[in-house]
């Protein structure tokens, strides 16, 4: 398919208006937690948005419709899950873990945020092992993580400009690495809030037009039926583990750093009703229109529509954007594929460069770092780790979906039990966190290499499972938590913010 100019030029400008972004906010850019958490600045809207387009990324506009459109509504478990996870999420992490990580020493990473939730166990704090280990399954997984988002790049750019695989991979690793280079936790953040609402705009936009093109929502599904009824029917070819493998997504919310850093950066615990409500109808929308670009998919390129069968099922999106607008058009749609792509990248990269900055460079190599040269290891801790999932993303077969599945059951089965128990449970230890994060991250990689039966389940349940039931047994049967952190967990449970003291006091 060749590129008409002004769809290219569409593309230039609004790469040019992100990386003018995160020049702006190099100026503004003093010390790490400026940085990596933005200053606790973030306002409801930007919050949820950045929080939601960092979450879905190419996945929800390339990966879900590929899957509606490859296996039908037998996939929608999928989608499903993922919201039920994600209201969850802001129902019940977000205002305890905004509160406990500023009494909490201010921490501003979650290995940071673990040791000093656990910081009177001296042993612990001292050998650093519980930030040691929390940062190693970050780095891990997010290099996958990574690597999935640039490989959808590289699927937009090849696709879209006809370009060759590896051209297309560095050239989107370049765009995305610079902006976050540059501006930090803000640029990030602003840049993923612009692109979460043109996401939302193409999601919506490309399912009316292209059921307008069809002959209306009751063609459509005919169309569907006649190719195969078994993709209307949302339990075809499904068997219990599937459904529950699908919906077990969900699970994966509790774990996820480059999700839950915007809990830990919001403005205050009182913007998270409302920034719940704005992420929560973004992603609604967002997903229903990510289903029914799939669906439509089926009958407009396998069926009565115009189109012809599609060699890549993740670029149904591309070649509806393409094959329906004008050029202009073409290209703000196609950008919002990029929006999405580079909105989760740049915060995996934060989140991993914060890992290796202040978990290892500040933890264990140089504890009396400046904060200007924190900022600078940060940098180039981005561009170090992006250049490796760049390197791991150059096989042009990978696939968008199977790659994040892998690593978001790794963050969700390492980090999601210890999240939760750490802000809940006032009797969990520190060696519960560490044994809870590598029975949860082990579990991941292990149950990967087998297949058939049980081991068909996706891996984020046993993994979330094991990693609770370490958690549990291990604290149990280990020392109870001192005196020190026990009153400070009753003060996260008592606490209020005064405003004129700007600062968490006990109630009354």
């Amino acid at each position: 398919m060749t590129i008409d100019t002004p769809t290219l030029m569409t593309f230039i400008i609004y790469i040019i208006g992100m990386l003018i972004i995160g020049i702006i906010f190099y100026r503004t850019t003093n010390n790490l937690s400026d940085y990596v958490l933005g200053g606790r600045k973030l306002n409801s809207w930007v919050a949820a948005l950045s929080a939601g387009a960092s979450d879905m990324s190419a996945f929800m506009v390339l990966g879900v419709p590929g899957a509606i459109y490859l296996s039908g509504m037998s996939e929608l478990w999928l989608p499903v899950g993922l919201t039920l996870g994600a209201y969850l999420n802001w129902q019940f992490l977000a205002k305890r873990l905004r509160r406990y990580t500023e009494i909490a020493g201010n921490s501003i990473t979650l290995p940071d945020f673990l040791e000093n939730r656990f910081r009177d166990e001296t042993t612990v704090t001292q050998t650093k092992i519980l930030r040691i280990v929390s940062a190693f399954f970050i780095l891990l997984f997010f290099t996958f993580y990574t690597s999935s988002g640039l490989v959808g790049g590289a699927t937009l750019f090849s696709t879209t400009f006809g370009w060759e695989y590896q051209t297309a991979l560095w050239i989107g690793a370049v765009v995305i690495i610079s902006y976050t280079f540059l501006g930090g936790f803000m640029a990030v953040s602003l840049t993923d809030f612009i692109q979460g609402i043109l996401m939302f705009l193409g999601l919506i936009i490309v399912p009316i037009v292209a059921i307008t093109k069809m002959g209306g929502w009751n063609e459509t599904v005919s169309a569907v039926g006649e190719i195969d009824p078994s993709y209307l029917d949302a339990f075809a070819g499904t068997s219990a583990i599937a459904i529950i493998s699908l919906l077990a997504w969900g699970l994966g919310y509790f774990g996820q750093p480059h999700i839950i850093t915007r809990f830990m950066a919001i403005r205050s615990e009182k913007d998270i009703p409302a920034a719940r409500f704005i992420g929560m109808s973004w992603m609604t929308f967002g997903l229903l229109g990510a289903i029914f670009v799939g669906f439509i998919g089926i009958a407009y390129f396998e069926g009565a529509g115009p189109g012809t069968p599609l060699d890549d099922h993740e670029t149904v999106y591309i070649f509806f954007s393409q094959l329906l607008f004008n050029p202009w058009i073409a290209g703000i749609l196609l950008a919002a594929i990029l929006a999405a792509i580079m909105s989760t990248i740049d915060s995996q990269l934060l989140v991993s460069s914060s890992a290796l900055t202040e978990d290892f460079y500040r933890g264990l190599i140089k504890p009396n770092a400046s904060e200007s040269e924190l900022v600078w290891i940060g940098r180039f801790g981005v561009l170090v780790i992006a250049l490796i999932a760049t390197f791991l993303a150059m096989d042009p077969d990978s696939t968008v979906l199977e790659l994040v599945e892998y690593a978001w059951a790794g963050f969700g089965a390492a980090f999601g039990p210890v999240m939760l128990f750490s802000v809940f449970w006032r009797r969990m230890t520190a060696w519960g966190a560490i044994t809870g994060i590598t029975v949860g991250g082990l579990t991941v990689i292990v149950w990967n290499f087998f297949e058939g039966g049980l081991f068909d389940l996706y891996e984020i349940v046993p993994g979330f499972v094991l990693g609770s039931l370490a958690i549990i047994i291990v604290s149990m049967l280990g020392k109870r938590p001192s005196d020190k952190i026990l009153e400070e967990f009753d003060f996260v449970d008592n606490a209020t913010y005064d405003e004129e003291k700007g600062k968490y006091v006990r109630k009354g």
